[in-house]
């Protein structure tokens, strides 16, 4: 009997293993934590179609939105960890949202990320009528008093960004010094800054592109080490401010926190295979994004580094929304 409870055992083993080896048997569904026609909504759906070619099963795109990408988050982080249930994490839901609120009902540490595969640089800009043609002209601007910038909502990325880049800057007091005027979505905040209503916003290049190439805005800075393309804006690196590479929107994969190391790896070959479509890259890098495959460890060193800096400035300002 024992020998033949051997036998079964590694049998059963085996089995297992083979049942393992054949994932994805059926479709993937991939959580969007945001709506329809935003950065992680474009993002997702641009590469879902290189993406399910690479995994061979249907990708069922769902977007499960509020409380600023929490709500899709959960979901996953809830979910069973056999890769049938994946995130398009976002900088919102997986470094602004955990720096900036102390209610989050979720960790960095609740979640396995496979891959950070976009970066959208932060890029600072103001209307052609408002005479700013500069990083020092904003600056001398909100010095004076009666500066305002918008965002996408209290807590949002737009909110820590133009807090951060006042702050880099030297302004003291920046949350008093210039005005937050929060509309509800990065579109909302763009035409607030058309209308006259705001003077600047600070947000993603890929919510910027197209009002950059009409000239309807001006970028005044974009915050990667390099130039952006279709921005003809210096970068954080030529004003000498490198710490502002670390303000960049970005999106990436994670499944719940026990995802196996072998799924993990798939998706790690599937995203290989999918970012290096020219159609992908052309659209991306059109939107102003810069495409960069992180593996597992690079993506999580690089998300909590930035975490810890969005972090600091929260604690330092008084930031943190304790509701």
């Amino acid at each position: 009997m024992k020998k033949l409870g051997v036998v079964l055992g590694v049998a059963l083993a085996t089995l297992a293993s083979v049942a393992h080896a054949e994932y994805p048997e059926r479709a993937v569904k991939m959580v969007i934590p945001y709506g329809a026609g935003g950065a992680t909504d474009i993002s997702a759906r641009t590469i879902a179609e290189p993406l399910g070619a690479a995994v061979g099963k249907p990708l069922v795109m769902a977007n499960v939105t509020g409380a600023g990408g929490a709500t899709g988050s959960v979901s996953v982080q809830n979910a069973k960890a056999d890769g049938y249930t994946m995130l398009f994490a976002r900088v919102g839901s997986h470094s602004v949202n955990p720096a900036m609120k102390a209610t989050l009902p979720y960790t960095l540490d609740d979640f396995r990320f496979v891959t950070v595969y976009e970066i959208n640089p932060v890029a600072c800009a103001v209307t052609p009528a408002s005479g700013i043609k500069s990083m020092d002209d904003l600056i001398a601007k909100v010095n004076e008093g009666g500066a305002s910038y918008s965002s996408s909502g209290v807590g949002s990325l737009l909110h820590i960004a133009a807090a951060m880049v006042l702050n880099e800057f030297g302004v003291e007091n920046p949350l008093e010094t210039a005005v937050h005027i929060p509309q509800k979505g990065g579109g909302a905040a763009a035409t607030a800054v058309l209308n006259g209503t705001a003077t600047f916003l600070c947000t993603n290049s890929s919510a910027l592109a197209s009002f950059i190439a009409n000239k309807q805005l001006v970028p005044l800075m974009v915050t990667t080490p390099e130039p952006v393309v279709g921005f003809d804006a210096p970068t954080a690196n030529d004003l000498g401010k490198p710490n502002l590479n670390k303000l960049v929107g970005w999106t990436g994969i994670a499944g719940p926190d026990d995802l196996p190391d072998d799924i993990a790896a798939k998706w790690g070959e599937w995203m290989a295979v999918a970012t290096a479509d020219a159609k992908f890259n052309e659209t991306m890098t059109g939107r102003g994004s810069v495409i960069e495959l992180m593996d597992p460890v690079k993506a999580n060193e690089f998300i909590l580094d930035q975490y810890n800096t969005f972090r600091a400035l929260v604690d330092e300002l008084g930031m943190r929304i304790e509701g």
